[in-house]
C-alpha cells in the first residue's frame, strides 16, 4: 500500500515545545534518587558568589552587605540578619508606650560605638544625664536636638545621616507620611550611621520602607520584642529580653510589669529650650 509522505508526517505527533523549566525537570528526573532529592538546592549553590549575594530566597535569612553592631542580647541577635543592628538602613522600634526599656535595649550597641556621638532627636522627655553616666555613656557624646516643626526634625535627621559625624541617630516621631519615611530610608541607606526611628505601636499596621521593624511591649524585668519585618522568613515567636539575664519566672518574682521603665529619660516636663542652648548644655 502506497502511503504518501504527507500522510506519515500528519500521523506522527509533533514534539512538545521545550522550556527551561521542563528541561530542568527532565534533567533531574534522569538523576539517581538520592541526588534528585537534593537537586532543588544545587542550582542556588552553583551561582557565582558575587551573584549569590544579590539573590535572596524568602525562606532564608537575608545577609546584610552593610556593617552590623551586635545588640548585646543573644536571643535577639539570632533573629536578625548578620546577627546585629544593621547599618545602612532604617530600624523602626514600635513602642506600646515610651519608657518601657527601649533605650536600655540599645545600651550595648551605644557602648560599642566607642567615642562616636549619639544624636537624640525629638525625645519625648529630657535626657537623664546621671543615668547616662551610670551606664558608662559620657554626656559629651550626646547631641540633643529639639525642633518646633516636624519638617525641621526630618531635615535635621537627614543632615545627621549625611554628615556622618554621629555613630547613631535616635529619632522619635508620632506620625509620618510615607514620603517622609522613604526619604529617611534613602538617607539611612546611604549612611553608615545606626538609625533608629521610635514610633507608637499603632503604626505597625501602616506600610513602611524600613527593612527592619520591631514591636516593643513591657515585660516583667525586661521587654518583649516582636519582629514584624526583616530580611528573612517571618519570626513566629516573640523574643523575651531580660535585663538581669534570669528566666522569666525569677524576673517576675522580683519585678512587676509596672516597674519596667527607662531611666535614661526624665519624665518631668521641662520648660521650652531652644536648640542652641540645649546643644551647648549637653555637648
Amino acid at each position: 500500500m502506497n502511503v504518501s509522505a504527507h500522510a506519515v508526517t500528519a500521523a506522527m505527533p509533533s514534539p512538545p515545545l521545550s522550556s527551561p523549566q521542563s528541561s530542568f525537570l527532565s534533567l533531574t528526573e534522569s538523576l539517581p534518587g538520592s541526588v534528585r532529592e537534593s537537586a532543588p538546592g544545587l542550582l542556588p549553590r552553583a551561582l557565582p558568589a558575587a551573584l549569590h549575594e544579590h539573590v535572596w530566597r524568602a525562606g532564608q535569612m537575608g545577609l546584610a552587605r552593610a556593617n552590623v553592631t551586635p545588640t548585646g542580647h543573644a536571643a535577639l541577635d539570632r533573629e536578625l540578619p548578620n546577627h546585629g543592628w544593621p547599618h545602612g538602613g532604617l530600624i523602626e522600634l514600635l513602642l506600646q508606650q515610651s519608657g518601657i526599656g527601649e533605650l536600655r535595649l540599645l545600651q550595648a550597641a551605644l557602648h560599642a560605638l566607642g567615642d562616636q556621638r549619639i544624636a537624640l532627636l525629638q525625645p519625648p522627655h529630657t535626657p537623664h544625664i546621671a543615668a547616662w553616666r551610670a551606664w558608662g555613656l559620657s554626656p559629651h557624646r550626646l547631641l540633643w536636638i529639639r525642633t518646633k516643626r516636624q519638617a525641621d526634625a526630618l531635615w535635621s535627621a537627614e543632615q545627621v545621616l549625611r554628615n556622618g559625624s554621629c555613630g547613631a541617630l535616635l529619632l522619635w516621631q508620632q506620625t509620618l507620611r510615607h514620603e517622609s519615611l522613604r526619604r529617611l530610608q534613602l538617607a539611612a541607606q546611604a549612611s553608615d550611621t545606626l538609625c533608629w526611628l521610635l514610633r507608637p505601636l499603632s503604626a505597625s499596621d501602616i506600610a513602611s520602607p524600613a527593612p527592619l521593624r520591631i514591636a516593643l511591649r513591657p515585660l516583667a524585668g525586661g521587654v518583649q520584642l516582636d519582629v514584624l519585618k526583616r530580611r528573612g522568613p517571618p519570626c513566629a515567636l516573640p523574643i523575651h529580653v531580660f535585663w538581669t539575664g534570669r528566666d522569666s519566672r525569677a524576673a517576675a518574682l522580683k519585678h512587676s510589669a509596672n516597674e519596667a521603665s527607662d531611666a535614661l529619660l526624665d519624665r518631668r516636663h521641662p520648660d521650652p529650650i531652644t536648640l542652641t542652648s540645649a546643644a551647648a548644655a549637653l555637648v
